[in-house]
């Protein structure tokens, strides 16, 4: 049995035209934001991969990797689109209630 060592290195890449340019998983699109999120909820890297089929665990093990090691980056990301979020949430529900008055 033959096998290949993998540098762990070329699991993470950045690309301006894929996901606004945020770390993702190599090939695949997965950021590393969105396995943050699900591991920030409990779910463990198995359970993960179970969720994602098409990521090995090494694969989520890098993004956690690329996590602690870059924490501020990926926090200020998530803050970022927390804030969206939230004004999103006042521009529709301030336009319903409007509607509904």
């Amino acid at each position: 049995m033959t096998t290949s060592t993998i540098d762990i290195g070329t699991l993470i890449d950045h690309h301006p035209e894929i996901r606004g340019g945020r770390p993702c998983i190599a090939g695949t699109g997965v950021t590393v934001q969105r396995i943050v999120g699900w591991y920030k909820l409990g779910l463990s890297p198995e359970e993960i991969v179970d969720r994602i089929g098409h990521l090995s665990l090494a694969q989520v093990h890098a993004a956690l990797a690329y996590y602690h090691a870059n924490r501020d980056e990926i926090e200020s990301s998530i803050a970022v689109d927390e804030e969206k979020g939230d004004e999103a949430e006042k521009v529709h529900y301030g336009s319903k209630q409007s509607k509904d008055k």
